[in-house]
């Protein structure tokens, strides 16, 4: 059985994990929600998964939500190069370190500042711009490290630290301040140009920033 995904194209989680699985080679079985319609509330789908959040990830039975979570066991599971999460313990750890500022800092700043707009067409918050400013310049210093986001080759946390900022820059966000993030930005966009990057993340960036554009507007 090849495993699900419960997926909305548009949304920067499910599109690092749709960018992963180009990446590795693992064939899903697509199954889109419109979340406008309310279909993650279905019972089916709620008996899946009690948060209805998506990604969902259903593989032979296993359950998984949390994108950053699927990405990581996307390439346990089924990746060839280990470069991408790493098993030595202390370079895993540095991985994993990124991943939780992405969701937990860097995209919660995103959602707070964005999304009140593209979900209720409310006005943007300069306080929220500013913590999403502040929440770039630890990533800009963060990238002092090492060649790439987590080490000094491509793991999963450019992956999901890609779609972010990508999705940043797609609302036109200025980066100008941040001429590490631009120049590792430009690296993960050749890095993922052979596997889905335009269809996958640049079209559903667009799309998303052309939602918050037409809810900006009114």
């Amino acid at each position: 059985m090849t495993p699900v995904l419960y997926y909305l194209p548009p949304s920067p989680p499910c599109r690092s994990v749709l960018l992963l699985a180009k990446l590795i080679g693992v064939e899903l079985e697509l199954k889109a929600l419109n979340v406008m319609e309310g279909e993650q509330l279905k019972p089916d789908f709620v008996e899946l998964n009690p948060q209805h959040c998506i990604p969902t990830l259903d593989d032979h039975g296993l359950i998984l939500w949390e994108s950053r979570v699927i990405l990581a066991y996307l390439v346990s599971a089924y990746g060839k190069d280990e470069n991408l999460y790493p098993k030595d313990f202390r370079s895993r750890a540095i991985v994993d370190q990124r991943l939780h500022f992405d969701l937990g800092t860097l995209y919660q700043r995103v959602v707070d500042y964005y999304f009140p707009t593209i979900q209720l067409g409310a006005h943007l918050d300069q306080t929220k711009k500013a913590k999403l400013a502040e929440a770039l310049g630890w990533f800009e210093a963060m990238l002092k490290q090492y060649q790439w986001s987590a080490a000094n080759h491509f793991t999963i946390a450019d992956i999901a630290l890609c779609v972010t900022v990508s999705q940043i820059e797609a609302f036109q966000f200025d980066l100008h301040p941040y001429p590490r993030v631009r120049a590792w930005l430009q690296k993960c966009k050749d890095e993922l140009q052979g596997h889905g990057y335009q269809e996958i993340n640049e079209t559903g960036a667009e799309t998303l920033a052309g939602l918050f554009r037409s809810k900006l507007k009114q």
